[in-house]
């Protein structure tokens, strides 16, 4: 973990106090390479409040998160009111071991209220860090708009933020334009990340910015077109999004056309109609092969044709005026508005299995409370996923998993 220690504003060193002494100073300056072996000792044996949110930084970037918790929080109370400047950077500091350990049920407001604190007592790099790790787990969880609004906010360069924060902003802007599909500004902001992150001299902030860098040429989708699979880089979904065909989105399920979007994530019968009938295109498909994919039916009744008739009716209106559907001698196809193509976006695993495999690439470890609010399910829902993923792990080897993340590829 690539853990950031509070910074003095006035002279750039890190620390919890300015008042550290040369012991507290050491750690500190331990802690910021990213050696907390080192740190601890000079501190271990100490239970003074600086001292105590020295140890808890060490061992926040060890690993050890629960007790990194309640290190931090009994400098918070050792520090009391009277020093509530170090007070406010420990709960900082708390909040992103709390984000590191993936504990999404902590009120947004706290951390609010100690990014104000931190502005009104002048420690603005602190105050900046604050609201990145605010706009990091706005990201987690799917809120790409509350996300930018927070970012907004954050001026590194007018802020004179040290390279930790700076590394850590940019490569936050990068995941949102990652998430939105927008390639050259995640690669500016990531190459803005890896200088800062090169000037901090922290390996583990490298390796992550490197890791996000990776993305941009991997594979993120399983592009259909015609019958042919392939797969497709980040880059090459965002131009196909311009390009004026009708996109089949598996990804986000959704049908994304030049000039509007429909979502069909709430309709998951009427997102397997449309997929069969993208994916066959320009054929048809028979009327019995679309209720075995929408229904899941074994044996095609008549009841089954009456829900079929029904089905097909209402993603008829859903899609106008996107794309048609004709009946056919044996069954039905899609035919785009304009005479535009046809074509499937779809992820290298179907499900919720995916987008839990995106939300676990970061190496953090994740609980299934915390997945299932990250992803808006059920804690049964995501452990059937993680039984999917099990099985699937082979055929995802050198995929990036962008598309997948909560909330990306916002449709509208």
């Amino acid at each position: 973990m690539s853990m950031h220690v509070p910074v003095e504003r006035r002279t750039g060193s890190t620390c919890i106090l300015p008042s550290m002494d040369s012991l507290a100073a050491a750690a500190a300056r331990a802690l910021a390479v990213g050696d907390p072996l080192g740190a601890l000792k000079h501190v271990a044996l100490r239970d003074d409040a600086p001292a105590l949110a020295l140890r808890g930084i060490a061992m926040a970037q060890l690993g050890d998160y629960d007790r990194a918790r309640k290190l931090l929080r009994r400098a918070a109370r050792g520090f009391g009111t009277r020093e509530r400047l170090a007070q406010a950077r420990c709960q900082v500091a708390e909040a992103e071991v709390a984000l590191a350990a993936r504990d999404l049920s902590g009120p947004e407001r706290l951390l609010d209220a100690a990014a104000r604190a931190l502005d009104a007592l002048g420690d603005r790099a602190n105050a900046l860090y604050a609201r990145v790790l605010g706009a990091r787990r706005q990201l987690l969880v799917g809120e790409l708009e509350a996300a930018e609004q927070t970012l907004a906010a954050v001026d590194v360069d007018a802020g004179g933020a040290p390279p930790p924060v700076a590394a850590r902003a940019e490569l936050t802007r990068a995941e949102l334009a990652l998430r939105r599909v927008q390639v050259a500004d995640a690669a500016a902001a990531l190459g803005r990340a890896h200088a800062a992150a090169v000037a901090a001299g922290i390996p583990a902030l490298i390796a992550e910015v490197g890791r996000a860098r990776r993305a941009l040429s991997a594979p993120s989708a399983r592009l259909i077109r015609g019958g042919v699979v392939r797969p497709v880089r980040l880059d090459e979904v965002e131009a196909l999004f311009a390009s004026g065909d009708l996109v089949v989105d598996a990804c986000r399920r959704a049908v994304r056309g030049p000039a509007r979007s429909l979502s069909l994530a709430g309709r998951p019968v009427l997102f397997a109609l449309v997929g069969a009938l993208a994916e066959a295109w320009p054929a048809d498909v028979p009327r019995d092969r679309l209720i075995e994919l929408a229904f899941e039916a074994r044996a095609v009744n008549e009841s089954h044709r009456a829900r079929l008739r029904v089905e097909l009716s209402r993603l008829r209106a859903a899609l106008r005026p996107l794309a048609r559907i004709e009946p056919t001698r044996r069954g039905f196809a899609l035919v785009p508005v304009g005479g535009r193509a046809v074509v499937v976006l779809a992820p290298p695993i179907d499900g919720p299995a995916g987008a839990i495999l995106a939300l676990l690439e970061g190496g953090e470890s994740w609980s299934t409370s915390a997945l299932a609010r990250a992803l808006g399910s059920s804690q049964r829902t995501v452990q059937r996923a993680l039984r999917q993923l099990e099985e699937a792990a082979a055929e995802l080897d050198g995929f990036a998993t962008t598309l997948l993340l909560p909330g990306a590829l916002p449709v509208g």
